[in-house]
């Protein structure tokens, strides 16, 4: 008797453990979220057939484990290590912004397939072909700048 509330007692930790990483480590359903709702089954449907006093010790004290592990865990700096801690600052210019107009002539830097990569003096943009493929290092020049897109044909 005393082996199986050993072994119980692992299968539920086992299981609180698993659930925990799944919210904190491992977002989404994973083979942890898995696991830690099999073992959890598990181990309460073996503790309910050891007695219902057994289920219901081993059901309140495992989610009295989970509820503390949580807090735990929600209050504890060692989270912030692994936490994301960048602002995003920049922004996205209009190509008119850049000033690129119709009529300027420039090069593509890759294969527009119908987008790809062009440069305009120093400024490189991404462009799009206005009917055709354009290959890489092909004169090209602009027909028109639609606010982020830059059309272009072959020169």
């Amino acid at each position: 008797m005393i082996t199986q509330l050993i072994i119980l007692a692992f299968v539920m930790l086992a299981a609180v453990i698993l659930g925990l990483a799944e919210i904190f480590f491992l977002p989404g359903l994973t083979l942890a979220g898995i696991g830690g709702v099999l073992f959890a089954t598990g181990g309460l449907y073996w503790a309910y057939s050891m007695g219902m006093l057994v289920g219901n010790v081993t059901l309140i004290a495992s989610a009295v484990v989970f509820v503390i592990g949580f807090v735990w865990l929600m209050r504890s700096r060692s989270l912030n290590k692994l936490a994301l801690h960048t602002d995003v600052d920049s922004r996205l210019e209009s190509s008119r912004d850049l000033g690129i107009k119709e009529g300027d002539e420039g090069i593509t830097l890759s294969r527009l397939a119908p987008i790809g990569k062009a440069q305009f003096g120093t400024v490189s943009v991404e462009a799009k072909s206005e009917t055709e493929f354009i290959d890489e290092k092909t004169p090209v020049v602009i027909v028109r700048v639609e606010g982020y897109h830059v059309i272009v044909r072959r020169k």
